[in-house]
């Protein structure tokens, strides 16, 4: 099934941080939440006037891995919802359809699966869930990095609209791929595109260099084989250097590899648009000339 090219935002937190915006660790683009929040409707803006079709809620560190639990219990459910609001604005304010999509993120830290707890997730994703649907027009689970990630998410979602649309975006690992690459957790492409096939409406790859994203993509496409209900492929990759051994979330903020400017980003993508993608964005330290260079990639 043909689509037409959508271009996503870029990366809100980095962003945030380049405009002078409140940023720190561990809270993250949350700051800006709390001390902040016309910056994140102005981050906003700046990625639709880059060209966006579809923007994301900056509810990324909405989550006690980046609040605290305390914090999180007291004002999570408030965040969640300003943040869906100001998305909301910007993309009302915008003289052409942008979407909305709602962020559904790690809980326990992003691209460590291992400390990803099943019983303690529903709760907190339904607080994210209720928070931001009244503001958004879709779902998109990012950082994905394991099955056991994605059946919560699409267990949240479920729960309040099962009609959603919803967006599966996975994150495979750093290291220079092969012919293959895995999730983060180990369990194969296929195997992550076999559970969630059945409702998701888009399967992508975000937080991952665009080397393994390629190879990902590659995957994606041969396990959904003829794809007869034309389930969308894309994907956001981010510009991280790679992590060095023994990096934890919250630890430390990466730098950005110089080598991807916004044309070579482009050519990427293209690359990407030409096997068969039809969602392309930028995820961190993708900013919007990034995300105005993919625009051209829609002629």
């Amino acid at each position: 099934m043909d689509h037409e090219l959508i271009v996503l935002d870029g990366g809100m937190g980095k962003h945030l941080e380049r405009t002078g915006a409140p940023f720190r660790q561990p809270e993250w683009s949350a700051l800006a939440l709390l001390e902040d929040p016309d910056a994140v409707r102005s981050a906003h803006v700046d990625f639709i006037a880059a060209g966006a079709d579809v923007i994301i809620v900056n509810s990324y560190a909405v989550v006690p891995f980046h609040l605290g639990h305390e914090r999180f219990a007291e004002r999570g459910r408030e965040l969640a919802a300003l943040a869906g609001r100001l998305a909301q604005e910007a993309a009302s304010q915008a003289d052409r359809p942008v979407r909305v999509a709602g962020s559904l993120p790690p809980l326990f830290g992003s691209y460590e699966p291992d400390k990803f707890r099943p019983a303690d997730a529903p709760p907190m994703y339904d607080v994210l869930v209720e928070a931001q649907a009244p503001y958004v027009d879709l779902w998109i689970a990012e950082t994905v990095s394991s099955i056991a990630e994605a059946d919560a998410i699409i267990a949240a979602v479920d729960r309040h609209d099962p009609a959603a649309e919803l967006w599966m975006s996975f994150t495979v690992p750093d290291e220079a791929p092969g012919a293959t690459v895995t999730l983060r957790s180990g369990e194969t492409i296929a195997d992550g595109v076999a559970a969630v096939r059945d409702r998701a409406s888009a399967i992508l790859f975000n937080c991952s260099p665009p080397e393994a994203i390629g190879v990902g993509l590659r995957q994606v496409h041969e396990a959904l084989g003829d794809n007869p209900t034309g389930i969308r492929v894309g994907a956001y990759a981010n510009a991280f250097v790679e992590k060095e051994e023994g990096y934890a979330a919250n630890e430390i903020v990466l730098d950005r590899r110089d080598e991807l400017t916004p044309e070579h980003y482009a050519a990427t993508c293209a690359a990407w648009a030409a096997d068969g993608a039809t969602i392309i964005g930028g995820c961190c330290q993708m900013f919007p000339e990034h995300i105005s260079a993919l625009t051209g990639l829609r002629t």
